[in-house]
């Protein structure tokens, strides 16, 4: 084998695990509250979104899976935040299959990701 044939070979078999190992770190709202505190990807449907305009710091709820009250996870965006998105989040991505990433941790037992940047959310 020449040395290009094995540079290749060695180049296929990292990106296949680079592949690999970003599908591990996607996780359903569901499994969420196994990885408290860990970086994850978290994939899931919009069932429903608000954006609490009178609360303290003016949070914008978007629930997967399964509205408010009985959601499995809870995307924050804080209002401080809201200006890095094109659209208004809960406008955006309702009734959207998405992907958020950041670190998962739990608040009054649920787990969430807060948000602050647009890149954190795909639209599958």
């Amino acid at each position: 084998m020449t040395r290009k044939s094995k540079l290749v070979v060695l180049s296929i078999f990292f990106l296949a695990l680079t592949v690999s190992a970003f599908a591990q770190e996607t996780i359903s709202p569901e499994d969420a509250a196994k990885f408290i505190g860990q970086q994850k990807t978290v994939c899931g449907t919009v069932a429903s979104a608000h954006y609490a305009a009178r609360s303290k710091g003016q949070p914008t709820f978007l629930n997967l899976n399964k509205p408010y009250p009985n959601q499995t996870f809870t995307v924050l965006i804080w209002g401080s935040d809201r200006g890095n998105f094109e659209k208004p989040p809960e406008v955006l991505y309702s009734g959207k299959e998405i992907c958020v990433t950041g670190v998962i941790r739990s608040i009054r037992g649920r787990p969430e990701i807060i948000v602050k940047d647009p890149s954190q959310i795909k639209v599958k």
